[in-house]
């Protein structure tokens, strides 16, 4: 008999993660593929759902103006629980560390239903930082029967008594993810044209790609990250371009001090083959996000991770990726070290990534048929 999982999301990282996933599911016999979005993102995540082709079953829309966490996190939790109590799942998969993962796992939980967790075992060991994600996963980390960690490092969920037999190392899916547009763009080029104006604007410049709209970083961090791009800019031979995030907190911030800026496009959020091709075109990547620390190096290109911790070590272990908080002095200076030192740069661009192959999806299913 075929097993059903309901697969569960509802943001745009979420979505460009587990669209590997859910592809497979759908090419496979053994399986009933059934997806629920929260709708948590709303205009980030459709856009990943229609370009990787994925229709769900359902769609909670939750995301109201100025909703809080508690009244995200209910919201989540009875519509979470409304389409497992009319779907009736052998299984739910969750990946990540959104509330929209963690309701997920809770709602399975209450429903005795086995949870996957798909980039698993992720941890900085402070619960502020990433805030509140570190505690959604952790969250997630006590309910899952399967763990599919990225990585070795993030398999330590046995320093949080976590059954070894069900931690498995799989790799990231956002690396099948990223090869799978990389593949597409090749194929249709126009699905990568939203950069072209900004490119010839900038031509014969070295581009600095910066995404920035962690939480913690929200006041005096956001206006530190902009004084450091400010500077940066200053440089006759470089440009940034920034995809600013749509929220208030990050979007006010980086008007007022970077608008109008010669070399700095301040532009709406990319698509994610827009966002793949501005991975491309970077020299480096100055960031706040997870997934752009795991996708970057892919692409051999350097990532500052504007953060005082990360729950992604490894690409700091592997060389890839180095951690410089938001003090503007020390963003700028390792930028210019990276622009400035040709052997420095290539050390980073050149180190292997430890994130994955291009096939955790295809793991992640077997594990699945089989657990």
């Amino acid at each position: 008999m075929a097993l059903k999982i309901l697969t569960v999301f509802g943001t745009r990282p979420e979505a460009i993660k587990l669209f590997p996933l859910v592809h497979a599911l759908g090419g496979d016999a053994r399986f009933i593929s059934r997806i629920c979005v929260s709708g948590q993102h709303r205009a980030m995540l459709d856009q990943v759902l229609d370009i990787a082709g994925v229709v769900p079953d359902h769609d909670l829309d939750v995301m109201q103006p100025d909703q809080t966490l508690d009244g995200l996190t209910a919201s989540l939790l009875t519509g979470l629980g409304r389409v497992m109590d009319e779907e009736r799942p052998d299984r739910v998969v969750v990946q990540g560390d959104t509330a929209t993962a963690m309701c997920g796992a809770l709602a399975a939980y209450y429903r005795k239903i086995p949870v996957g967790h798909v980039e698993a075992g992720l941890r900085s060991g402070n619960i502020y930082h990433p805030w509140p994600e570190e505690v959604n996963r952790k969250v997630i980390g006590t309910i899952a029967r399967q763990h599919f960690a990225p990585t070795a490092t993030a398999a330590a969920l046995r320093a949080e008594n976590v059954d070894s037999a069900a931690i498995h190392v799989t790799g990231n899916t956002v690396i099948d993810a990223l090869h799978w547009v990389t593949a597409e763009i090749a194929r249709r080029p126009a699905l990568a044209a939203g950069l072209a104006e900004v490119e010839a604007r900038f031509a014969g410049k070295r581009i600095i790609g910066v995404t920035s709209h962690r939480r913690e970083n929200f006041g005096e961090g956001m206006d530190h990250i902009a004084a450091a791009i400010r500077q940066l800019a200053a440089r006759p031979d470089v440009a940034v371009i920034f995809p600013v995030h749509l929220n208030p907190n990050v979007r006010k911030v980086m008007m007022a001090a970077l608008g109008g800026l010669d070399n700095v496009a301040l532009i709406e959020p990319l698509d994610y083959p827009g966002f793949a091709r501005l991975l491309d075109i970077s020299t480096l990547m100055l960031t706040d996000s997870g997934g752009v620390q795991e996708e970057a190096p892919a692409l051999g290109k350097p990532v500052l991770v504007m953060r005082s911790t990360t729950e992604r070590p490894e690409g700091v272990a592997a060389g890839t990726a180095r951690l410089v908080g938001t003090d503007a002095a020390r963003i700028v200076a390792e930028a210019t070290r990276l622009l400035d030192d040709p052997a420095a740069y290539a050390a980073m661009a050149r180190a292997h990534n430890p994130f994955g192959d291009g096939n955790s999806a295809g793991r992640i299913v077997e594990l699945l048929a089989t657990g």
